[in-house]
């Protein structure tokens, strides 16, 4: 990763107060980034879920200016810890077209550009002009069974509940500058841009960062019960770079207002950019909280992936084949107000194996004299 953090937060960031993670030769440490200058808080707040939880970001033992990047010997990790993975999808008009045509070619890039001709023509204003859950949504879903045109990703685009699903385990996701895995034998995927809401217990969201919820087209594309197997995969999810707290200057309205730009950069000299408006997604973000917390019990609380709108449709080898990754892709997600996140892509079986999971994680805290602080 870059040596000056400075270079993946925002502009903004000596107004933001920001809180992250990294690991140093001892074991995982809980960062703090407030007026510019980098706090290592882990005495007080041993876990980012118990720092969200007590909303204890002060105090800790300055590191330095930002622009002088972690202690020699640290590593970035994701910003979070002990809170539950959670996403949501279809929240978009164009990625819920895009998931009715993996469905519909069965998982097959081939087939895509002609159903999505003849989706987009008969559905897809449809899709783009109705509230979901709204008596209009109710009407143009009894005119689409009628014409044949149902589909269960409809169902979770323009009805009444979102799509809600458990996208890694707990202390799984992988951060900045880290290795992101796509199955081996995934012949069709993508990145999925996405900004990632940080939730505490009872659903009080107090910041945002970005993330990465790589996807399987082909896979999810055969069936809807392989999602588990398409989503949840060695690194196959990416946060970071930090979480940015809300405040005065960062809020909500920050979130529903921006734009999350992409680029994807090949060993063999492809790019591609794409972009991921906010704007436009179908259901507030603060629904999808309500719907994801519903009547569960996150004790540790749970972040919350928003949706894309970007489904890359360029071909890259051949024509009618689409995109999909190659190993070595770089792949950077920004957004102005929240920062850089940037990973490369691997196979999720040659990808550095996952060690340290809960278990693991309160063992290195006891021995270090803070697990009463988690």
């Amino acid at each position: 990763m870059a040596a000056d953090l400075a270079a993946i937060l925002p502009a903004d960031f000596a107004e933001g107060t920001f809180v992250g993670r990294a690991l140093s030769p001892d074991g995982p440490v809980v960062l703090a980034i407030r007026d510019g200058t980098l706090f290592d808080i882990t005495a007080t707040a041993a876990s980012v879920s118990g720092a969200v939880a007590r909303r204890q970001f002060d105090g800790g033992r300055e590191l330095g200016p930002v622009s002088g990047g972690l202690p020699d010997g640290w590593e970035l990790l994701s910003p979070i810890d002990l809170q539950c993975i959670k996403a949501s999808g279809v929240t978009f008009a164009l990625s819920a077209i895009e998931r009715v045509i993996e469905e519909r070619a069965r998982g097959d890039a081939a087939k895509a550009a002609e159903i999505r001709s003849q989706l987009e023509e008969k559905v897809g204003a449809g899709i783009r002009s109705v509230v979901p859950g709204s008596a209009e949504a109710e009407q143009l879903k009894a005119a689409l069974i009628d014409a044949g045109m149902w589909s269960q990703y409809l169902e979770v685009a323009i009805g009444p509940d979102a799509e809600i699903f458990s996208k890694s385990p707990v202390l799984s996701s992988v951060g900045h500058g880290a290795e992101i895995g796509v199955r081996s034998d995934s012949s069709w995927n993508n990145p999925e841009p996405e900004v990632v809401l940080v939730s505490d217990a009872h659903g009080e969201v107090v910041g945002a960062t970005l993330g990465n919820d790589v996807n399987l087209r082909d896979f999810e594309g055969r069936s809807a019960l392989l999602l588990s197997k398409a989503k949840d995969n060695t690194a196959s999810c990416a946060i970071g770079p930090f979480i940015r707290l809300f405040d005065e200057r960062f809020t909500i309205d920050d979130v529903r207002r921006a734009d999350v730009e992409l680029v994807i950069e090949g060993p063999d000299g492809y790019r591609l950019e794409g972009r991921n408006v906010m704007a436009e997604i179908s259901r507030d973000p603060l629904d999808l909280v309500g719907q994801c917390l519903s009547e569960h019990h996150y004790p540790d609380g749970f972040v919350l992936f928003c949706g894309t709108l970007f489904a890359p449709t360029q071909d890259r080898d051949r024509p009618g084949a689409g995109f999909t990754h190659k190993l070595g892709d770089v792949v950077t997600i920004r957004s102005e107000r929240i920062g850089t996140l940037t990973n490369t892509v691997t196979t999720s079986r040659d990808a550095a194996a996952w060690t340290m999971g809960i278990a693991e994680f309160a063992r290195n805290l006891a021995a270090r004299g803070l697990i009463d602080r988690i």
